[in-house]
C-alpha cells in the first residue's frame, strides 16, 4: 500500500502517542512541501496551570520537518530529525496550530548538498499559533540527511 499524504496525515492523528496527547495531523500537502498539525489542549494535555504542557508542543513540532524532506527526497537518502529548540512566549489554551513548509527548491539544495555522501544538517523553523493567531512558542528543529551508501557506492562505479 502506498503512503499517501491522506493516509499519513489519518494515521499519524491516530499513532498512540499523538492520539493521547491530544495532537491532530490536519493534512499533508500532495507534494509533501506543507503539513498543518493541531494540539488541542484539555484536561490529559494541560500543565498544573491549565495551559498547553510544553511537552506537548514540542511532540506536536517533533516529527515533521523530516517527513516532508524525505517524502521529497525519496528512498535513496536517510532522513532524521536530530534536535529541537522551542521558546515558549505566552500560555497555550484552547487548539493550538503549527503549520510546517519545506519547498521544493530547499528539498534539491538538500539532495546536492548530500550528494556523494555528504552528511547535511539543516535547521527548519516555525511558529505554533493560537486560535487568535498569537505566537505561543517559535520552533526550530534541526534535520540529518544523508545519501544513502548503496547510491553513493553505485555512483561511484
Amino acid at each position: 500500500m502506498r503512503i499517501t499524504p491522506r493516509r499519513l496525515a489519518i494515521g499519524m492523528s491516530l499513532w498512540i502517542p499523538n492520539l493521547f496527547s491530544g495532537i491532530r495531523v490536519r493534512r499533508f500537502s500532495e507534494d509533501w512541501t506543507h503539513a498543518t498539525v493541531e494540539l488541542h489542549v484539555n484536561v490529559f494535555t494541560r500543565n498544573y496551570v491549565k495551559t498547553a504542557f510544553g511537552g506537548s508542543m514540542s511532540a506536536m513540532t517533533d516529527p515533521y520537518f523530516f517527513m516532508l524532506v524525505m517524502h521529497q527526497l525519496g528512498r535513496d537518502h536517510v532522513v532524521w530529525d536530530t534536535r529541537g529548540e522551542i521558546e515558549f512566549l505566552k500560555p497555550g489554551r484552547g487548539v493550538l496550530t503549527a503549520e510546517f513548509h519545506v519547498s521544493k527548491q530547499k528539498a534539491e539544495e538538500i539532495r546536492e548538498r548530500a550528494r556523494g555522501g555528504a552528511k547535511v544538517l539543516e535547521w527548519f523553523e516555525t511558529v505554533i499559533t493560537d486560535r487568535e493567531g498569537d505566537v505561543v512558542a517559535k520552533v526550530r528543529r534541526e534535520v540529518y540527511i544523508r545519501e544513502k551508501k548503496r547510491v553513493t557506492a553505485s555512483s561511484r562505479s
